[in-house]
């Protein structure tokens, strides 16, 4: 059985003050209303090749307090997420880990934005997590290691919707 570990729940200013922000900003060649659906299908992010699983919990319409599951590395890093914005008029949902089966955070939240432009869309999608207190060294250890998890999201993501042609 697994056991689960609490994180702090935060607010979206999280996304302006946690001590780690990755941010990735990803010129698409689909549509914005596609991304969007693809962010806000039943199964999510399918075609990210390190998140084994992700699925919600809740049943639909999704929105904020929506739930689910992502588990990453084979069920390796495992977290229950709680969405805190969605906004499916701009295209914007984020959320917050109320827990996770690896104790490395005190708090953890992701931002998705997709906008338009004329060619394609752009996804805006930051990563804001601060560590437990007692391993504040290994998390800032395992940033190269984030970074590299958070990176293929990205190429992935660009495999699977087509990079934005560059002017």
């Amino acid at each position: 059985m697994t056991h689960w570990f609490d994180l702090e729940p935060v607010g979206v200013d999280f996304f302006d003050t946690a001590p780690h922000i990755f941010t990735y900003s990803i010129d698409l060649a689909a549509e914005p209303d596609a991304v969007w659906a693809g962010l806000t299908a039943d199964e999510p992010l399918s075609w990210c090749r390190l998140l084994t699983k992700v699925h919600y919990t809740s049943p639909r319409p999704y929105g904020v307090g929506t739930r689910r599951i992502a588990e990453v590395g084979g069920g390796a890093m495992q977290m229950r997420e709680k969405f805190i914005t969605w906004d499916d008029e701009t295209r914007r949902h984020s959320f917050y880990v109320e827990q996770s089966n690896v104790p490395l955070f005190q708090s953890f939240a992701e931002d998705y934005r997709v906008d338009e432009l004329a060619v394609g869309s752009r996804l805006q999608w930051d990563f804001a997590f601060s560590p437990r207190p007692k391993l504040s060294l290994a998390v800032r250890g395992g940033l190269p290691v984030n970074s590299l998890i958070f990176s293929s999201f990205v190429r992935d993501t660009k495999r699977h919707f087509g990079s934005a042609p560059r002017h």
